[in-house]
């Protein structure tokens, strides 16, 4: 197996472990929403990430941890991810787990679409062909027309604009800039940002479990965070957006266990096709390093 080939599955299999964080932070944070204030809850989920990267990091980094040359788009990064973090808790205090993942993958095809022209990654037709399946399972999910298409999904189109700008600037970000710099100032912006809220909505937390839920949602967006700076700086992110849509089948299990929602088998028929289409992409990505690591024909 050749090292590009080995790369690609690499930062296939780290994308997949950071939607599985992605997931958990999304079931926990719906779980929040109930009893926790908005901005209480988004200071506490960005301070374990800005703690947690600082503690693990700095002692053996010192002052390098904090060089960069594009301090400006690491703080819009961060603003960007708070944007998103703000508009995925106000989504999921109104609607399910599964079905609000459903509706902001439609991020990895936008994301995949703007890379082919922004970040100049090459993008085959058979990918995108792919990618676009993914989307129509993720449309089976949640089937415009149906009660699903409330106000409330203006709070997802949020997210999916937010993150967008977010995953893009990151793949750009990510050739250059150590990935711990990324994770450091992503957390300490959104910290600082959330912490000049906290006078006019802190209030006192009735329950233990309700702090174990508040580590819990730090811990996986760190971890998510990691894994996904982490994918990015071994494959491009045309490579990775299809995967991107494993975190559907990881939310709709996360609703499942603390919400019993189960889906339909609309839900499910949707949840297939993106798996197919997952799988093909492995499939697609094998091919394509073996292609390029045969000589050309005279």
């Amino acid at each position: 197996m050749d090292a590009s080939k080995n790369r690609a599955l690499a930062g296939i299999g780290l994308a997949v472990l950071a939607v599985a964080g992605f997931a958990g932070l999304d079931t926990t944070t719906k779980w929040l929403s109930i009893s926790v204030p908005l901005m209480m809850a988004m200071f506490f989920r960005y301070l374990f990430q800005a703690v947690a990267t600082t503690v693990a990091v700095f002692p053996s980094r010192g002052k390098r941890l904090l060089h960069t040359h594009h301090l400006g788009l690491h703080v819009l990064r961060g603003l960007l991810l708070l944007a998103s973090s703000l508009f995925a808790f106000l989504s999921l205090k109104l609607m399910p787990v599964g079905e609000f993942t459903a509706i902001v993958m439609i991020t990895p095809l936008v994301v995949t679409l703007l890379a082919a022209r922004m970040l100049h990654e090459h993008v085959s037709g058979r990918r995108l062909l792919l990618v676009a399946g993914g989307f129509l399972g993720t449309l089976v999910i949640i089937r415009p027309g149906g009660q699903s298409f409330t106000w409330a999904l203006l709070f997802p189109v949020g997210v999916v604009l937010s993150n967008t700008a977010f995953q893009l600037l990151t793949s750009r970000m990510a050739r250059t800039e150590d990935s711990m710099t990324l994770q450091f100032y992503t957390g300490w912006v959104g910290t600082a940002v959330a912490a000049l809220t906290l006078p006019w909505v802190w209030m006192d937390l009735p329950d233990t479990t309700l702090w174990l839920g508040l580590f819990f949602a730090g811990l996986m967006a760190t971890l998510g965070h990691f894994f996904l700076i982490l994918s990015y700086k071994r494959a491009p992110a045309a490579v990775l957006m299809p995967y991107m849509y494993v975190q559907i089948g990881f939310a709709m299990l996360g609703g499942w266990l603390l919400f019993a929602h189960v889906p339909d088998h609309w839900s499910l028929m949707g949840m297939a096709l993106v798996a197919v289409c997952g799988a093909a992409g492995a499939w697609l990505t094998a091919h394509e390093s073996r292609a390029a690591a045969e000589p050309p024909e005279h």
